[in-house]
């Protein structure tokens, strides 16, 4: 899983409140249990007129001064509902590292840290904030510094975000659920040998 330390980029504003998992990735896009080859099926439902080719022009995402955004600006509650790893794979996929939104779903935020995003809870007040800013200034750009916990606006100002100590290092080292059982490789290996399970 490739290393989260900081991240620069353009913010998408997804202005809905609790977006579930078969909205970010309906389910007839569930059948692989591959990581890549959902960016097309992201917000399916929204993005593409009933053809299922034609870009929605109503969908704010589909803006072209939106494109190639690394940052998704979201609301209260997203990732609800099913507990589908798919929904992170699709996002990342996409090109998102990084989500803000004043709350997401337990099982969602946990499985965005297994898949190399950053998912940073903010106030509703700093969140209504951003959504004004993004749509008042084309290619608006933030920089996520997740060494020093803080977000830092086009102006200079930084707001600061928490986030768990144990998940901050995972995300800084790339470290998977894998990744974090085969830093104790070795001793597996001995375990194993001395088990007569090798």
């Amino acid at each position: 899983m490739e290393p989260f330390v900081k991240v620069s980029g353009i913010v998408a504003p997804l202005d809905s409140m609790n977006v579930d998992t078969d909205q970010i990735i309906p389910k007839q896009f569930l059948k692989r249990i591959e990581r890549t080859g959902y960016d097309d099926c992201l917000f399916y439902d929204w993005r593409f007129l009933d053809d299922g080719k034609t870009p929605n022009p109503e969908f704010e995402l589909n803006a072209a001064r939106y494109a190639g955004a690394s940052i998704l600006l979201a609301r209260d509650n997203f990732g609800c509902g099913s507990s589908r790893e798919h929904a992170p794979w699709a996002l990342h996929d996409y090109g998102f590292r990084c989500l803000l939104a004043p709350s997401f779903a337990d099982i969602f935020y946990n499985n965005c840290f297994n898949n190399g995003m950053l998912p940073i809870r903010l106030a509703n007040e700093v969140v209504d904030a951003l959504f004004e800013e993004v749509r008042g200034q084309e290619g608006y750009a933030l920089t996520v510094d997740l060494p020093g916990q803080c977000i830092v606006k086009p102006d200079g100002e930084s707001i600061a975000f928490e986030i768990d100590p144990a998940l901050k290092e995972r995300l800084l080292n790339g470290w998977d659920q894998i990744g974090l059982t085969l830093r104790h490789a070795d001793r597996i290996a001995a375990y194993e040998e001395a088990h007569g399970i090798a």
